[in-house]
């Protein structure tokens, strides 16, 4: 009997952990089969099957060469990992000067964009993860996920880690130590993203239990979602960084942390044409004032390689 399963971009986005948008960008280019049944996409399942058979083909899961190559013919792709619109901003300005390199985001989290450096699934991956040990970010980690192999850590901007609430504070959510209040409900992120590992961090730190916290286990996939979540009220608090705050109505930011948000690429691939463009993106006068003027982002080391391990 045929498969009739059908799904929303959304949740093909979920099923793939990618962003809706980049699904609707995939039905566009045709590498997705779907169509419309009044307003509403549908993808069915044996479509979808097909697609994703048809990238095992063509993506190995490891290779050597400066860009995971999925597709036939001349045209290579670099894959970034990371949830930050500075990444298709990036993606925008090296296709530019690249017309040969197509710029596949996934939207992975810290740790699992680490995960998939180290497995070769990614070129380029971004972390903000801190340490509460050494007090610093992202260089622990990459030492422990990528054990044995040469990195360069590259420095994006510099963000705000906070708490979003509702509009004037009314609960007056200052603190970590707020969090264990019996009336205040948390939204939380995935295990893996930095905001998620920032707080763990922190409740080890101050020896909470993260049982005590109440929504401790209710997670959203991005820091919009969180923001949109306490601003329609379904949670009081959630963690995130300043820019996302900044787009969404109803919403208060409360800055408790100033993070590292680097990328994080092979020593072995910097050489290569597409790193070089790469690094020269990060480090052109007219990137940094474009992401500059976005607000909610120090660009004042952007550009700067931070460590190699």
């Amino acid at each position: 009997m045929p498969d009739t399963t059908s799904y929303t971009p959304e949740e093909v986005a979920k099923l793939l952990k990618i962003s809706r948008f980049t699904v609707y960008e995939m039905i566009k280019r045709g590498d997705l089969a779907a169509y419309r049944i009044g307003r509403k996409v549908r993808i069915d399942a044996p479509d979808l099957d097909i697609y994703i058979n048809k990238s095992k083909g063509a993506c190995p899961a490891r290779q050597q060469s400066g860009a995971v190559s999925v597709e036939t013919g001349t045209q290579e792709t670099l894959i970034l990992c990371g949830q930050d619109a500075i990444l298709d901003i990036i993606a925008r300005h090296m296709e530019k000067t690249m017309p040969a390199l197509r710029c596949l985001r996934n939207y992975s989290g810290s740790i699992d964009g680490l995960l998939a450096l180290y497995r070769g699934t990614a070129n380029a991956v971004t972390a903000h993860l801190w340490d509460s040990d050494t007090d610093s970010y992202n260089v622990p980690y990459v030492r422990r996920i990528l054990p044995g192999h040469k990195t360069i850590i590259i420095n994006l901007v510099y963000r705000t880690e906070g708490f979003y609430v509702a509009k004037g504070n009314p609960k007056q959510l200052l603190s970590w130590q707020d969090l264990i209040r019996p009336d205040i409900r948390l939204v939380n992120r995935e295990p893996g993203s930095g905001a998620r590992v920032l707080l763990d961090e922190e409740l080890r730190l101050l020896q909470i239990d993260s049982g005590r916290i109440p929504g401790y286990d209710h997670e959203e996939t991005s820091h919009l979602a969180i923001a949109s979540c306490v601003a329609r009220g379904e949670a009081d608090v959630g963690v995130g960084i300043e820019k996302v705050a900044l787009q969404v109505a109803g919403i208060d930011f409360m800055p408790l942390q100033k993070e590292r948000y680097d990328l994080v690429i092979r020593k072995t691939d910097i050489a290569k044409p597409h790193f070089q463009t790469l690094l020269n993106t990060l480090q052109s006068a007219a990137f940094r004032i474009e992401i500059a003027g976005m607000g909610g982002y120090d660009v004042s080391h952007m550009g700067e390689i931070m460590a190699e391990t």
